[in-house]
Parts: structure tokens; C-alpha cells; sequence
């Protein structure tokens, strides 16, 4: 299959993830201010609370091929590339089953109590594990034979990426990032009319009212490049498109990235109602989502760039 191909359906199977991802941490968030929360063991909210953080991993680690593809590779195609976005979405599966089986001993715990809730909660934890990297594994070291002839074919030649592939693969990063950013919109708006949320301290308000603002922010950003190429170029592949296009799905990631660390200060000080633990969390949240969206990506690129430069420095000596 050609490297672009691999690439598309990559990032697609990426989609699928996040999409799932992004509904499950909406829940997280929502669920804090729902009328029965208070009912909850202690024990209970504080394992919701510890199970947002491993869903802020999947959702980092699955958007964080975006901002590298742009950053980076300046939205070329290359087997590195591809290796990466491999990469990361296996790595994302284990805080996702993690999350699930918290979610579930939560959920279970407050209906049938909290040893039917461990119970269940292990069992799907386990059922995940087993569907997203036991029987995949099983079968690949079943078809291993196959897999070595595959790996031993001579690699494909490089090749400059056409301009309505880079398009299209740019947009479709942005399709990657735009619905956690809606439904984390929808659940700001939401929340604002609950009880719960009247009764926060008056940091906690402004905290909430600024991340709304930040992820409008993200929102309008994120929707841009579709307008961009409708009204100015009429659908046609356009280098200048793509870079505009680039620059504004990029910039998105800082404004959604604040947001987040708002609303995770918001809702971790109503669980835990410490102020010094909402610190930490939205402190631990800001750190790894400007670090794989944002500070990894450039990082990489300077590193390339001083290489190249170092390249040619030794061609001239």
C-alpha cells in the first residue's frame, strides 16, 4: 500500500479513537455538577476524579500527530511519520482502558456497590486489553512469517507529498481536534445552569468563564480553514491555503490546551475541594498538553534543522 494511503488511514483509525475519547471526558466533566453526585462515597469521587487524568493522556497523545505533521514535517509524508501516529495510538489504548474501568467501578459502585463495582470495572478494564492488544498481538505473531517477508521488501522512495493530499490530510487533523473542542464547549455552556455550579467559589466562576472563552477561541479557529478555502479559493488546492490553513489548526491547539487546564482546575477542586490538588492537576495537564502539542513538536523540528545545517556545513569543508 502507498506510504500516503497508510498515512490517511492512520490518521482516520485516529479519528475513530478520539471521537469515542472526547465523549467519555465530556461525561467526566458533566458528570461532577449532575444532582446525584454528592450522593457518591467519598472513595467513589475521588476515583472519578483520578480517572479524568488518564482520559486528558488519551485525549494529548491522540491529537499530538496534528501539531507534529504541521510543525515538523510540514505536512510531507514520510515512513517516521507513519511510525509515529502508530505509535501513539497503541500507546493511547492503555489510558483508555484504564479510564473505562474506572469509569465503570464509579458507575457500578454507586448502583450495586463498590465491590460489585471493582468487579466490573476489572473485567472491562481486562476486555479492552484483551480486544485492543492481546488478540492483535496473538495474531501477528501468528502471521509472523508473513510480517518478516513484508518488513525485508525494499523501502518505497520518498516522495514530495502533492498539495491536495497535504490539504486534505491538514483538514482532516483538524476534523481530529474539532469535536472534543465542541463537546467540551457544550459542556461549558451546560454546566453554567446546574446547582452545583452556583454553589463554586468565585475563582472557580472566573476560572470557568475564561477556559469558555479560550475554547470558542478553538472552536472559530479550528472552523477557519474550511471558510478560508470556500471564500477565497473556491475549493482549489492553493499552496498559500495550506499554509494559512496550517498556521490557524495549529494555533487551535494552544487555546483548546488552556482550556482544558481551566476546566480540569474547575472540576478537580470540586471533587477533591483542595485547591492545592487543582493546582497540581491543571499544572500536570498544562505541562503534557503544551509539551506533546506544542514543545515536542518544535523541539524535533529545530533538532532537524540544526542536523541539516550541520550537513551542509560539513559538505562545504
Amino acid at each position: 500500500m502507498e506510504l500516503t494511503k497508510k498515512i490517511k488511514l492512520a490518521l482516520d483509525e485516529t479519528r475513530i479513537l478520539i471521537l469515542g475519547s472526547q465523549i467519555l471526558l465530556g461525561f467526566q466533566f458533566r458528570a461532577v455538577f449532575s444532582a446525584g453526585y454528592e450522593e457518591l462515597p467519598t472513595a467513589l469521587r475521588y476515583l472519578d476524579g483520578a480517572a479524568l487524568l488518564p482520559m486528558l493522556c488519551v485525549v494529548a497523545l491522540l491529537i499530538t500527530p496534528g501539531p507534529y505533521h504541521r510543525i515538523v514535517q510540514n505536512g510531507e509524508d514520510s515512513r517516521s511519520f507513519h511510525n509515529l501516529v502508530t505509535t501513539i495510538a497503541n500507546l493511547a489504548l492503555v489510558p483508555l482502558a484504564i479510564a473505562l474501568g474506572l469509569d465503570v467501578i464509579v458507575t457500578f459502585g454507586h448502583f450495586f456497590g463498590e465491590v460489585s463495582g471493582v468487579v466490573a470495572g476489572i473485567a472491562v478494564g481486562a476486555v479492552a486489553i484483551g480486544f485492543w492488544y492481546g488478540f492483535p498481538l496473538a495474531k501477528r505473531q501468528h502471521n509472523c512469517k508473513q510480517e518478516s517477508a513484508m518488513t525485508t521488501r525494499p523501502a518505497e522512495k520518498p516522495s514530495a507529498t502533492p498539495l491536495d493530499v497535504k490539504i486534505e490530510q491538514m483538514l482532516t487533523e483538524a476534523r481530529v481536534i474539532l469535536p472534543g473542542a465542541q463537546a467540551l464547549f457544550g459542556f461549558q455552556l451546560a454546566i453554567v445552569f446546574t446547582r452545583p455550579f452556583a454553589d463554586l467559589p468565585a475563582l472557580s466562576m472566573i476560572v470557568h468563564a475564561a477556559s469558555l472563552l479560550l475554547v470558542t477561541l478553538t472552536v472559530v479557529l479550528l472552523m477557519a480553514p474550511a471558510a478560508y478555502h470556500r471564500l477565497v479559493y473556491d475549493g482549489e488546492a492553493s499552496a498559500e491555503m495550506y499554509r494559512v490553513g496550517s498556521a490557524l489548526v495549529t494555533a487551535a491547539t494552544i487555546p483548546l490546551a488552556l482550556g482544558l487546564v481551566g476546566d480540569t482546575y474547575v472540576v478537580m477542586s470540586k471533587i477533591t475541594t483542595s485547591q492545592p490538588v487543582a493546582i497540581a492537576a491543571a499544572t500536570a495537564t498544562l505541562i503534557l498538553l503544551i509539551g506533546l502539542w506544542q514543545t515536542y513538536p518544535m523541539v524535533t523540528a529545530a533538532r532537524r534543522t540544526h542536523r541539516g545545517l550541520g550537513n551542509q556545513s560539513d559538505a562545504f569543508v
